[in-house]
């Protein structure tokens, strides 16, 4: 039984270990809460994502104009490529994902009982994660993400889900996800653990029934013994590294440096030569990355204009004119935000308006970087 009970003080804390799709785990949670009979049931969501499972609108508020403005393209994808393995899995299994904790809110709501959200919100969780990861750890987990949604799987039962709350199952997994990707385990299951464990210590309630992913019960457990400030686990960092800054940087310098050899050592021809590659060579790859995506013909035009461009200058990305450009000819309709959650294949990310835009955008700025990687070797080639 994924059930520990610990006492500290004065305070009784009962935590439930589930797996987030599990039928088991939705029984498990209304046997405990009925047995403890406690003050409060905690469960680990946030505000949002609590919101979201109760209402089962979350993607229709997305604002994808905002998405592809501030830099979020590649974050939005991975948490819908997430969401929809998870809902996968559900209907594998006959049974709503989360339907633990939504289970643990309705008891809660029928005995009367206080309602704790434990869990830090969604948005600050995967922002940190992606401020504090590098470059290759991002590839890694972008990797994973893609090649299980995409891959075959084999067939998922019910035991071999349940025995995901097994502790040593759980315990092999995050010593995986520690070495694939230590910084990514590290806020999204470490940080998290402190955050939850300091919201049961400081919840009023003398007893209290704390629903959590089986994958969290150690964690927490061993958190519950330590006082923690929880306003640096609340703090996004600036989102650019040194390295990430001085790269930036580098590219117009070094452009600007080969243009200025160029002219005073090969004279106003070269200059004009070096311009018109670094045009040709960053828009042609761009534009490329854009018809990957499968682009409006003007999206990918757009892409071709903007990359030599964008590339020079740190701020922009020409991903982000892609993909405005591609808003305004293949607007998303009602029913692309409605289907959000039922991509199960490449195709359906390519149908899909909401993430074909978003596809735009991501493959614009990965084609547009490809074309300054090969860009900058080739001129100097040239010039030396």
């Amino acid at each position: 039984m994924s059930v520990e009970k610990i006492k500290i003080n004065d305070k009784e804390i009962i935590l439930v270990g589930t797996a987030h799709i599990s039928e088991k785990s939705v029984e498990l949670v209304s046997e405990t809460i009925e047995k403890e009979n406690p003050d409060s049931v905690g469960i680990e969501l946030d505000f949002q994502r609590f919101k979201q499972l109760k209402s089962g609108k979350k993607w229709s508020e997305t604002n994808i104009s905002f998405i592809v403005k501030s830099g979020q393209t590649y974050l939005f994808l991975i948490n819908l490529m997430l969401a929809n393995m998870q809902r996968k899995l559900g209907d594998e299994l006959g049974i709503k994902p989360g339907a633990e904790m939504i289970q643990a809110y309705e008891i809660a709501k029928e005995k009367n009982l206080k309602i704790e959200l434990l869990d830090r919100d969604v948005q600050i969780t995967l922002k940190r994660a992606f401020a504090f990861t590098g470059l290759m750890e991002k590839m890694k987990i972008i990797w994973h993400v893609i090649s299980g949604f995409f891959s075959e799987k084999e067939e998922l039962t019910k035991e071999k889900i349940e025995s995901l709350k097994e502790k040593d199952v759980m315990t092999e997994l995050m010593k995986e996800l520690s070495n694939t990707a230590p910084t990514i385990k590290k806020v999204l299951v470490d940080e998290r653990d402190l955050f939850i464990a300091n919201r049961i210590i400081n919840s009023d309630s003398k007893k209290i029934v704390a629903v959590v992913g089986a994958g969290h019960l150690e964690g927490i457990k061993k958190a519950l013994n330590e006082k923690v400030d929880l306003k640096p686990l609340m703090v996004v960092p600036k989102k650019k590294s040194v390295l990430g800054t001085i790269l930036k940087y580098s590219i117009p310098a070094l452009f600007i440096a080969f243009l200025v050899y160029a002219f005073y050592n090969k004279g106003i021809n070269a200059s004009v030569e070096l311009i018109v590659l670094w045009f040709a060579i960053t828009g042609i790859f761009s534009a490329l990355g854009a018809l990957l995506a499968r682009a409006h013909p003007m999206s990918i035009l757009a892409a071709f204009i903007a990359a030599p461009f964008t590339t020079l200058h740190p701020a922009l990305a020409a991903g982000w004119f892609a993909g405005a450009t591609e808003i305004k000819f293949n607007s998303p309709k009602v029913k692309d935000f409605e289907s959000l959650n039922k991509l199960d294949s490449v195709n359906a990310f390519y149908s899909n308006k909401v993430t074909k835009i978003l596809l735009v955008t991501a493959l614009t700025n990965l084609g547009a970087t490809i074309g300054v990687v090969i860009a900058l070797p080739y001129i100097l080639s040239i010039l030396t």
